[in-house]
């Protein structure tokens, strides 16, 4: 699946914290046709879907979500960490291993009806994803789609969205 963009995904032990495998898309990125590769591909899978807006998660949800909707011809919607949007909000809490944490998009952003592609980075648990979907939905947009660049399978993610159509270009069976 998508093998030469896998390749240039780069893997970093011990990032941010000891035992910890990050996988850093910046050196995909860097890499001009394989970011259009990446943005092409996802853009087909949902080219039909007629999808009004993308949503997605800082901060290198943007990156691509941003690059999504040019090419969908959608709007883009950025949800972000609480405090950093300056108008009236929408906010969802989640809960992480050790806490919680949450996320917010301007209640003015997504109209009632619209469809949304939800789209970020990578898919681990599927906390932050879960709560992004369900402020599309209280803000009364339908989550048309849900796609990350990768998936962190063995965390099994893919289960908290279980409702949705989840889509991922790459995904990681183990650490």
């Amino acid at each position: 699946m998508n093998e030469d963009l896998r390749d240039l995904i780069r893997s970093v032990p011990d990032f941010p914290k000891k035992g910890i495998l990050f996988r850093d898309i910046t050196t995909l990125l860097k890499n001009g046709p394989a970011f259009g590769r990446a943005v092409d591909l996802l853009a087909g899978r949902y080219r039909d879907a007629r999808i009004d807006t993308v949503v997605s998660t800082e901060a290198r949800g943007f990156i691509i979500g941003g690059a999504l909707a040019v090419r969908l011809g959608a709007g883009f919607v950025p949800a972000r960490k609480p405090g950093k949007l300056p108008a009236a909000v929408t906010r969802e809490n989640y809960t992480l291993e050790y806490g919680t944490d949450a996320v917010e998009i301007h209640t003015d952003a997504i109209r009632r009806g619209d469809r949304v592609l939800v789209h970020d980075d990578l898919l681990a648990t599927g906390g932050t994803a879960l709560a992004t979907c369900r402020l599309v939905e209280r803000l009364g947009g339908t989550v048309a789609g849900v796609c990350f660049l990768i998936e962190l399978s063995f965390l099994h993610g893919r289960e908290q969205l279980g409702r949705y159509d989840v889509y991922s270009l790459v995904s990681y069976e183990s650490e």
